[in-house]
C-alpha cells in the first residue's frame, strides 16, 4: 500500500476524534492514515502536523498525527453535537470519497456521525453514512457487510421494520446484493471464487412452505439460478443453524435476509472486533461498528478496537484489491 488511508472525523462531540489519536498511539507508521478534521478539536494530548498533501502522512504518522486541515463552524464540546458543525462533517466525508476515488487516499474510514446533528444543521437528506457516500459516488446499488476475522454477513434488507421485510424482500434485490458480494469478495478480499452461504427468511427456511413461502418463491430460483452460472453458493438455509463453527467453516461470507438475522450472530461472536465495510462503491470504505457514544464521549474510557480493526481491514483490502489489478 504505497498511499495512505483518509480517516473522517465524523462527528467531532462523539468519541471519534479521541479514538484516532487512541489508534494513533496504537498503529503509527504500522498502518499510514490521515484525520480530516478541524484542527481545533483534535485533543492537545498528542502532537499533530497539518498537511498539505495527504500523502506525506506514510512519513508524518511515525511522529505525529497526521491532519487534512478542514474548518467547522462550531467547538467540539464532548457529548453535545452542535449543528454548526453539520457542514464540516459532511465536508470530511466527501473530500475523503475525493481522495480515495482519485488514489491519493488507498480507502476510507469514517468515524461515526450523529445524524440528527447533520438534519438539524443542514437538512441531511439521506438515511446514513452508506447512503450518502454512494450518492457521492453516483452509484445505485451498494452492500453492507459486517467483517471480523470470524465471521463476515450481509443483510439484504437493512433499516426497516421486521414486519415490512418480506415486502422488500424481491429476487431483483437478492440477487443483486448476491452479485454485489461476490464482487466485493473477490476485489476486495482476494477471494477468487467465493462461497457464500444464503439464509432463509423464515424458521428452518419455511420447511417446505409450511412456515412460509418466500423460500421456495424468492430465494430459491435466485440460488438456483446462479449455481447454474457456477457460483458457490448453498442455501436456503435454516438461519438458526448457519453460524456455529462447523457451519462458519464452509462458507466465506452469508448473505441474510434481515438485519439482526445479519448482524446478531456477529456481534455475539467478535463484538468489539466487527467492522462495517461498503460494498459497491468504486473505492473501499470501512468504519467502526458502533455510534457516536455522547454518554462516554471526553471521559478516557471508549475502546478503539474497532476502529484500529477498521483501519486494519481497510488496508488489507486495499492490498489485495492492487493484487488484483495486477493480475
Amino acid at each position: 500500500m504505497t498511499a495512505p488511508i483518509a480517516l473522517s472525523c465524523g462527528e467531532p462531540a462523539g468519541i471519534g476524534l479521541e479514538l484516532a489519536v487512541r489508534a494513533w498511539e496504537q498503529l503509527k507508521g504500522d498502518v499510514p492514515f490521515f484525520l480530516i478534521a478541524d484542527p481545533r478539536h483534535v485533543p492537545k494530548t498528542v502532537p499533530v502536523v497539518e498537511l498539505s498533501d495527504p500523502r506525506d502522512a506514510v512519513q508524518v504518522c511515525r511522529d505525529a498525527l497526521p491532519v487534512l486541515p478542514l474548518a467547522f463552524g462550531g467547538q467540539a464540546i464532548a457529548g453535545q453535537p452542535d449543528p454548526a458543525n453539520a457542514e464540516g462533517v459532511m465536508e470530511a466525508i466527501a473530500l475523503g470519497a475525493r481522495l480515495a476515488m482519485d488514489g491519493t487516499a488507498s480507502a476510507l474510514c469514517t468515524a461515526p456521525i450523529h445524524k440528527k446533528a447533520l438534519k438539524d444543521g443542514t437538512s441531511f437528506p439521506w438515511p446514513g453514512h452508506t447512503e450518502y457516500l454512494a450518492h457521492l459516488a453516483s452509484v445505485e446499488n451498494v452492500v453492507m457487510m459486517l467483517a471480523s476475522e470470524q465471521l463476515r454477513v450481509v443483510p439484504t434488507t437493512i433499516h426497516i421494520a421486521l414486519a415490512d421485510v418480506p415486502q422488500f424482500l424481491t429476487a431483483e434485490l437478492l440477487r443483486k446484493t448476491l452479485e454485489i458480494t461476490r464482487d466485493g469478495l473477490r476485489h476486495q478480499f482476494g477471494i477468487e471464487n467465493p462461497r457464500i452461504a444464503v439464509s432463509g427468511l423464515n424458521p428452518h427456511a419455511g420447511e417446505g412452505g409450511a412456515m412460509g413461502h418466500e423460500d421456495m418463491t424468492i430465494i430459491a430460483p435466485v440460488v438456483e439460478e446462479l449455481l447454474s452460472q457456477g457460483w458457490a453458493l448453498s442455501g436456503p438455509l435454516p438461519a438458526d443453524t448457519m453460524f456455529h463453527a462447523a457451519a462458519r467453516a464452509k462458507y466465506d461470507a452469508a448473505v441474510c435476509m434481515y438485519h439482526d438475522q445479519a448482524l446478531i450472530p456477529i456481534k455475539t461472536l467478535d463484538f468489539d472486533r466487527g467492522v462495517n465495510v461498503t460494498l459497491g462503491l468504486p473505492f473501499i470504505r470501512t468504519s467502526p461498528d458502533h455510534g457516536t457514544a455522547f454518554d462516554i464521549a471526553g471521559k478516557g474510557i471508549a475502546t478503539p478496537t474497532s476502529l484500529i480493526e477498521a483501519l486494519r481491514m481497510a488496508q488489507r483490502m486495499a492490498a489485495s484489491r492492487s493484487d488484483h489489478k495486477e493480475q
